[in-house]
């Protein structure tokens, strides 16, 4: 008998597609390591080397590998993609340094359970090289947003933001650190509320305990 049926707890299952590191998946493995509502059932790679696949392999999660070059078009590798997720019965798709652009398909397929981190305050910054470009505008608060994804590129609806400052003598390098440290704090906070039933998404955003959220999301508070 699983600790999930010994409690009767039904837990939310979690897909984590990573290409890289994985530090974000490592943050989740922590915070959920010993919770029983929470399980993360299956993390997929689309490079076989990511590190983040030792991790989960260390913490005894499933892993796939499904290497993007190996299929012709990006909607052949997003089919064979969701068939490694789907296989697994999954209710939120978490992605997490998953370095490639989703087709409208895919991102339909999980419309509402998909969720992304973007290491800048959306809007601002979609795209690549957030960190050289907040610097570049000068700009004094930098940050991370957790967003819904859909099929706008980095423009789903906000769930929750976190602020950095950005310092005078700061490097993209320097100002990442920081974020990275935000990121680690704020991503299973919004997988925990959707773990939960406490956040959904909407057509005009997204929802906390029933309550529409602005339109940056909820502003993030450490404590």
């Amino acid at each position: 008998m699983t600790a999930q049926e010994q409690t009767g707890i039904t837990p939310c299952r979690i897909a984590v597609l990573i290409s890289g590191n994985g530090s974000n998946l490592q943050a989740l493995i922590d915070r959920f390591q010993n919770e029983q509502h929470v399980q993360i059932a299956v993390v997929v790679s689309n490079k076989a080397d990511a590190f983040g696949l030792e991790r989960a392999r260390r913490a005894g999660i499933p892993t796939k590998v499904v290497p993007n070059r190996s299929f012709d078009t990006r909607e052949a590798f997003d089919a064979a993609l969701m068939a490694a997720i789907d296989q697994h019965e999954v209710n939120l798709v978490v992605l997490a340094g998953f370095m490639r652009i989703l087709t409208p398909g895919f991102v339909q397929h999980y419309s509402g359970r998909m969720l992304n981190i973007h290491p800048s305050l959306l809007p601002k910054y979609q795209g690549l090289n957030t960190h050289q470009r907040a610097l570049d505008a000068g700009d004094k608060v930098h940050g991370v947003t957790v967003h819904f994804v859909t099929e706008e590129l980095d423009g789903g609806p906000p769930v929750l933001q976190a602020t950095v400052p950005v310092l005078e003598k700061d490097t993209a390098d320097a100002l990442a650190e920081r974020v990275h440290v935000q990121e680690h704090l704020i991503y299973p906070l919004a997988v925990d509320w959707f773990a939960r039933g406490r956040l959904a998404m909407r057509d005009d955003g997204c929802t906390l305990d029933g309550t529409l959220l602005p339109p940056t999301g909820r502003a993030f508070t450490e404590g």
